[in-house]
């Protein structure tokens, strides 16, 4: 037996020790850890056969990946996962083409806590042409605290941005949509 310096402390430890006792630096990983680290690693992929411009239609994943251990990133033309990129995004973090939903999202089209919409951008903070949420920007906004070129906000009162939102309200419902939105709280 031998001593060895620790690579994280510089403690002169038995080249056996699995781990340095003063630091718990791993000094030889043995095959129990390194299969106990790959047990730890959780995920799902699921991947369409049929695909579109090289891209599947549809990508599902979600955790890590069980070999290298990185998160995964789902990209398809429709992309569902914590992280997601495509065309339409389901991700708690993604980037949707046309659309995106979910927890920080970008697209042509967004929903979600923090979305960003090019066109129209609806969520507790949302920003685009249109946007709907508690704190917005755009064009034209309807939010608690809103700054845009037509604001309808507890303090402001743009006469256009309230005929505006009527007649996105009022679109909306003639498209039987109401019915979706009726049943939520």
């Amino acid at each position: 037996m031998s001593l060895i310096s620790c690579p994280e402390c510089n403690t002169k430890v038995s080249d056996k020790a699995v781990s340095c006792p003063k630091c718990g630096y791993p000094l030889k990983p043995s095959k129990d850890i390194e299969s106990l680290v790959k047990s730890l690693r959780w995920g799902y992929e699921w991947k369409s056969k049929v695909k579109i411009m090289g891209l599947p239609l549809i990508h599902i994943a979600i955790g890590r990946n069980k070999e290298t251990g990185r998160l995964m990133v789902a990209k398809g033309i429709i992309a569902i996962g914590q992280f997601g990129i495509g065309l339409i995004t389901i991700a708690q973090l993604g980037i949707g083409l046309l659309f995106g939903l979910g927890q920080l999202v970008f697209g042509v089209f967004a929903i979600g806590q923090f979305a960003g919409g090019l066109i129209f951008g609806l969520g507790q903070f949302a920003f685009g042409l249109t946007a709907i949420g508690q704190i917005a920007f755009g064009n034209y906004v309807r939010a608690s605290i809103g700054y845009g070129n037509h604001v309808w906000s507890s303090k402001i009162k743009d006469p256009q941005a309230i005929g505006y939102f009527t007649n996105l309200f009022f679109s909306l419902k003639s498209l039987n949509l109401w019915y979706f939105f009726k049943g939520l709280p």
